[in-house]
């Protein structure tokens, strides 16, 4: 990919679970609802894996039958090469220095792609760019870490629908898991702010994060009152949407 995948390493999510040790066997829990929608059998590539743990992890649980690693930068791509090594699953986890799904080759035959703790803007930039390597991909689980709604628009656009989402929170921060397989879905402007499944169940750890976004967006709008003239028009006539969408919601 472009520019993008040189700064995706800034907006990963923490690699720390609650004082304990990220590894193989201890997964974060973000980390672990993500390995709950990689079905069993499934043929895995982890797009920007760091450390290799949930190829690992799940290779270690029996689920799946083959794993790529793909990793852009050098050193967390040598840390997941090491950790297939002391796991013994050379043959089994393949991991490569490569720039998004350049990572995926024909003979893999992957039918699950993840992508976990960087941008949802860079997550659209890593499948756009590699959009010919999800021929055959019948899953993404994608756990963005901000920019959820330009990423629901772009599986919108790509032929991808929504079928399943999950909201938790986790050392402070709320992460969104978002998993799509190929068919058609047309989503109002709001489900695409929200997401559908997410706004459909309404979950106390939604209405949580939906109060605490009001007050911040809410204390945005007062700063750019105080420097109207700085900031354009189009961006506070979003935020008043969101306030107004935010506000219908938690009614």
């Amino acid at each position: 990919m472009f520019e993008i995948c040189g700064v995706r390493r800034q907006n990963r999510a923490p690699l720390q679970s609650q004082g304990a040790t990220l590894n193989e066997q201890t997964l974060s829990r973000r980390l672990e609802r993500v390995a709950a929608h990689v079905p069993q059998g499934a043929r895995l590539a982890d797009i920007g894996s760091d450390h290799g743990y949930l190829p690992v992890a799940l290779m270690l649980r029996g689920v799946l039958e083959a794993a790529v690693a793909g990793e852009v930068a050098p050193t967390p791509f040598a840390s997941a090469r090491r950790n297939v090594r002391r796991n013994g699953l050379e043959g089994r986890v393949g991991v490569r220095l490569a720039d998004g799904l350049a990572a995926i080759e024909p003979q893999d035959r992957i039918s699950v792609i993840s992508l976990c703790g960087m941008g949802g803007d860079t997550m659209c930039g890593i499948l756009e760019a590699g959009k010919q390597r999800l021929a055959g991909v019948t899953r993404l689980v994608l756990q963005p870490n901000g920019g959820e709604r330009e990423l629901r628009q772009w599986l919108t656009d790509n032929g991808l629908r929504i079928v399943s989402e999950e909201l938790l929170r986790e050392n402070r921060f709320d992460y969104e898991i978002i998993v799509a397989e190929p068919g058609t879905a047309a989503y109002s402007a709001e489900q695409l702010y929200f997401g559908p499944l997410l706004l459909q169940e309404k979950s106390e750890a939604f209405l949580v994060k939906w109060r605490r976004m009001l007050r911040q967006k809410q204390q945005t709008l007062a700063n750019f009152e105080r420097a109207r003239d700085a900031v354009p028009q189009a961006k506070i006539d979003d935020f008043n949407q969101q306030v107004r969408w935010i506000n219908a919601v938690l009614a």
